[in-house]
């Protein structure tokens, strides 16, 4: 009997590995975490990244606090929320002293890359070694095409030093110019329910579609490389989508669309293969992960995040309480400031300046990338459904709340219902206590003022050091 109770108990447990994990990241550009497949997308092919889900442990549950690119990936990269790391707007910089992946790491004899695009700043508080072989340029049309060498190169140049690389794809960021469009005919396309269904829609999301195509073929490269090289059993994969697509109500929004990121990981033999987690991380707790996995001790001090290498090995199936989100739409449009929280269930959501009209100007103005916004404007005379997603975009009450376990979309806003009072009462509170904890300022915070002070390194707000 105690034989069976060990050998059970040995099957049943991830093996822990002895030496520290090599670190691939693989991060695509833009990409609605539900239009893959293996999260309910109806639409893409990805076979890479099937197979790379089957072979690991999806994350159900994985946010960021910002849904623009410099924010998340300053995020991901320090540990720190956008307030805490000073890059709290899309195209700025993060605060003088900002410590992020290659300090830690290297301190404890990692080799730290970076291929692809960058979007971070200043370069003192990102010094990766250059990985050449990725496009830089997330609107460059074409893509230039990529070329492993110098993944390969670094990955195989020291076998006794472990590595971590990033590549940060272009893919599936605006324009949509890669791939095989005619792979996915505008009139079979899906539509997911946020989304105004025109012609034009149809035609851009082909567009994009093909472009997440395009990147599972870079992921499968990548992968194969791993293996080529006699690397992939002794590295630790992470895959993430990033923010939502350029689509309205997706990336530039704190609606789980736009917050919700894809987080599948694979380790052979300490990370469980086949497995999905509903446990509840964050951007900020990537790096704290990292430095536990390599052998280091984060200081809680230090970090907004924490580790959750536990979830990782499949011995938690829980990590943190909630994710919090915020948005300063400037420099991308006019300010609205919106801060958000939610616990995996439900997200609550506060528009500080509910009386402004929303305006975005790349998702709105311009029409060689996106050109489906006007079709929206003019076929919502006529069509209730798609007024509904228009007015949804431009006027946003102060207060929203979603059931989003089983409001994907999250288009019925619960806020005034007094059924669910005390669930937005628990949200609001736990809301109130990081915007204190953060020493946010509020809706002085998305201003142009503030924008350029930050650029200047003179924050408008007293920050947390």
């Amino acid at each position: 009997m105690k034989s069976l109770l060990l050998l059970s108990f040995l099957f049943a447990t991830p093996l822990v590995a002895a030496e520290k994990p090599n670190i691939l990241v693989i991060l695509a550009d833009d990409c609605t975490y539900s239009d893959l497949s293996f999260h309910g997308g109806e639409n893409a092919r990805t076979p890479n990244l099937d197979g790379l889900a089957k072979q690991g442990t999806v994350f159900e549950r994985g946010y960021l606090s910002m849904a623009m690119c410099s924010p998340c990936r300053s995020e991901f990269y320090t540990g720190r929320l956008p307030l805490r790391n000073g890059c709290a707007w899309n195209q700025s910089t993060c605060r003088p002293g900002t410590r992020s992946i290659p300090h830690f790491l290297g301190d404890l004899g990692y080799r730290v890359g970076l291929a692809g695009k960058t979007h971070i700043k200043p370069a003192a508080s990102f010094p990766f070694e250059k990985v050449p072989g990725f496009d830089e340029n997330c609107v460059r049309d074409p893509t230039n095409p990529h070329d492993l060498g110098g993944t390969r190169q670094f990955i195989t140049r020291d076998e006794k030093q472990p590595f971590c690389l990033v590549v940060a794809l272009t893919e599936p960021h605006a324009p949509w110019v890669m791939g095989d469009a005619s792979a996915y005919p505008p009139k079979s396309i899906k539509l997911p329910a946020n989304l105004a269904d025109t012609p034009m829609t149809r035609q851009s999301f082909s567009r994009y579609l093909a472009e997440i195509t395009y990147m599972d073929g870079q992921v499968g490269e990548l992968l194969r490389l791993l293996d080529e090289t006699k690397r992939a059993d002794d590295t630790l994969v992470i895959f993430s989508s990033e923010q939502g697509a350029q689509f309205p109500g997706n990336k530039w929004t704190n609606w789980d669309a736009g917050l919700h990121t894809s987080i599948v990981a694979r380790w052979p033999q300490v990370v469980p293969s086949g497995r999905r987690t509903k446990a509840l991380v964050q951007y900020a707790d990537m790096l704290p992960t990292f430095i536990e996995l390599a052998g280091g001790k984060p200081d809680p001090a230090i970090f907004d995040g924490s580790s959750f290498a536990a979830v990782l090995r499949g011995q938690s199936e829980k990590h943190r309480d909630f994710v919090y989100g915020m948005h300063n739409n400037y420099p991308e449009g006019p300010p609205y400031p919106i801060r958000s929280i939610g616990d995996g269930e439900w997200r609550y959501i506060r528009n500080l300046a509910p009386e402004r009209t929303y305006i975005e100007k790349h998702l709105m103005g311009r029409t060689e990338h996106n050109p489906y916004w006007g079709s929206w404007m003019f076929t919502a005379t006529e069509n209730p459904r798609t007024l509904r997603l228009v007015e949804r975009f431009l006027h946003r009450p102060a207060e929203e709340l979603y059931h989003t376990a089983e409001d994907r979309f999250e288009l019925t806003n619960l806020a005034a219902d007094p059924k669910h009072a005390e669930t937005k009462a628990r949200l609001a509170a736990a809301l109130d206590r990081n915007l204190s904890e953060q020493l946010d300022p509020g809706v002085i915070l998305d201003t142009p003022e503030a924008f350029r002070a930050a650029e200047e390194l003179k924050p408008v707000y007293p920050g947390k050091p």
